[in-house]
């Protein structure tokens, strides 16, 4: 059974943001870091991730393990997010530590 998920698949590395109420924590790799993504745009995640779906419900965010079978199946070094503040992010993984891990690469795209 299919559950109506926060977020949309879009291509082989793009994720579109759709619920307002929760946030994104995007999950690649065991040695990379989180990344939120929030109705005003995307940043690394600091926090603790929830360990499983009713912790991450009273978080008001979903878990997305990307490299899962169900979402892209393997690990990506560069993924497009789109938020619902009108921005498409870039989200380098082989940047990670710098200004270019997460910046905005469209504006607009509706």
């Amino acid at each position: 059974m299919m559950t109506d998920a926060a977020y949309i698949r879009s291509g082989r590395n793009t994720i579109i943001h759709k619920v307002r109420k929760l946030d994104l924590l995007l999950v690649n790799d065991i040695e990379h870091p989180v990344v939120k993504v929030t109705q005003n745009g995307v940043i690394e995640h600091n926090g603790e991730v929830p360990r499983n779906r009713r912790e991450a419900k009273d978080a008001y965010c979903e878990v997305v393990n990307i490299s899962s079978p169900d979402v892209f199946g393997e690990p990506k070094t560069l993924l497009f997010v789109q938020c619902l503040n009108g921005k498409e992010y870039k989200v380098d993984y082989s940047k990670v530590g710098t200004p270019l891990f997460v910046r905005v690469h469209q504006q607009s795209f509706f």
